[in-house]
């Protein structure tokens, strides 16, 4: 199948997604829209992705549609390409055991209501037929997308109530695949959903179980907490199930006080830029007195945590920037002069470790921020390219050795400070130097 494009408009992917069901329905087999398209459809937010469910097989999805990839065909699933847009089709079923805590041993292929139990939540096991908008279960409103929406679990009152509740006994779907405990804290904060007490009890009691899950897709359900917007939410339910034990490799420090107890976090979001996942995880980390000891343990928490959530190499790299920026700002802010407040701006990690401290020291943060914006008005601003290098040096004949590299971190100290602005002065404080 020809790759696809890399993005598309819910509009796009609503038409190319009917017009899928249409032709299963045109030759015989019960087609419906599935999971999450139809949860965030219902409430009012827009999917760019939309699932299938249906009666077809695989085989008879191939057979349909001239292009159809096979992405996971031992469990039903298909790829159909639809007007430029890239769909999910499955077929309907049921699953066996789980006994690798991930997937299930064997699928059955059957109804909708199978397909429906065999999920994880409620608000994630909603059908929407979206030829047919006689019936509604829910109010009209002018933003609904048109389709009859199928319930076989209550589904519709949880997204009434706003609370994340697994299908079925809670345990028996925890205890299928552990990762759903993350999963039901990341959709509790982006919905800002809470979790039905049954759920949340089994979440508590078999949250250590989480430790068998694979790091990679631990470390996947992190990130996607980390860059909402609630990550502060998020970070706070998971301390309060002991999840985060599980999750950072390191003993939890179990409820704290949702309003005070995320100050860094929460300093993020209002900062309003995009926040990436290593600032986060600084600022978690400090939040929760991780890094209680100071910065000598920050090399060993982000080897810890490179290991724990399967960090890239610029993650790692960035976790330990902003968490060495924040120590630098706070223990040495008051003591550097211009030149030294301007590299230190300079250096990876120092914008996210200033938006980190504005949750940990209001006064601090107001006092570098307001430093940070008339250093940026000086002449050449925070990093300017330097007047004079090393060839430079050499074609004023100077020669090479050991002290080029202690002439030119003055001669840059000086012009930062704003002493030397063009070359000229340049040469002649080398000169100077030079005796």
């Amino acid at each position: 199948m020809p790759s696809p494009p890399l993005t598309w408009t819910s509009a796009q992917a609503r038409t190319a997604a009917a017009a899928i069901v249409r032709t299963l329905r045109e030759h015989g087999h019960r087609a419906l829209f599935a999971g999450g398209c139809v949860r965030d459809e219902l409430l009012g937010l827009q999917p760019t992705d939309y699932d299938i469910a249906t009666d077809a097989t695989p085989d008879r999805v191939k057979k349909l549609f001239r292009y159809a990839g096979e992405v996971g065909k031992a469990f039903g699933v298909m790829l159909v390409r639809e007007g430029g847009v890239v769909v999910e089709v499955a077929t309907f079923r049921a699953d066996g055991d789980y006994t690798d805590k991930r997937r299930p041993d064997n699928v059955t292929f059957g109804g909708e209501a199978d397909d429906a139990n065999r999920r994880d939540f409620t608000i994630n096991a909603l059908f929407l037929d979206p030829l047919d908008d006689s019936g509604r279960e829910v109010p009209p409103s002018a933003d609904l997308q048109p389709g009859r929406v199928i319930d076989h679990v209550g589904g519709l009152a949880d997204l009434g109530r706003r609370q994340i509740r697994a299908v079925g006994t809670a345990a028996d779907r925890l205890n299928e695949d552990h990762l759903r405990a993350l999963r039901a804290v990341r959709f509790a904060c982006r919905l800002r959903f809470t979790i039905e007490d049954e759920t949340r009890r089994a979440i508590a009691d078999h949250a250590r179980e989480l430790a068998g899950v694979s790091r990679e897709r631990i470390g996947d359900e992190l990130r996607k907490m980390l860059t909402d917007p609630a990550r502060a939410r998020a970070a706070i339910l998971l301390e309060e199930l002991g999840l985060d034990e599980p999750v950072l490799g390191e003993a939890s420090v179990g409820p704290r006080d949702a309003c005070t107890g995320g100050g860094s976090l929460v300093a993020l979001g209002q900062a309003g830029a995009e926040v990436k996942v290593p600032v986060a995880l600084a600022a978690w980390l400090l939040d929760r007195g991780s890094l209680a000891d100071g910065p000598a343990v920050v090399p060993a928490v982000v080897r810890r945590l490179r290991s724990q959530l399967m960090l890239s190499n610029d993650e790692r790299d960035l976790l330990r920037a902003v968490l060495d920026r924040v120590f630098e700002v706070e223990r040495r802010w008051g003591e550097l002069g211009i030149a030294g407040r301007k590299r230190l701006i300079a250096l990876p990690g120092f914008k996210g470790a200033l938006a980190a401290i504005g949750g940990r020291d209001r006064e601090l943060w107001q006092e570098v921020r307001g430093s940070v914006v008339e250093l940026e008005a000086t002449p050449g601003g925070i990093a300017p390219e330097p007047i004079l290098t090393g060839d430079d040096l050499i074609a004023m004949g100077l020669k090479p050795g050991r002290e080029f590299a202690v002439l030119l971190e003055r001669l840059y100290d000086e012009q930062l400070e704003g002493r030397v602005l063009d070359r000229g002065q340049a040469e002649l404080f080398v000169r100077h130097m030079q005796g």
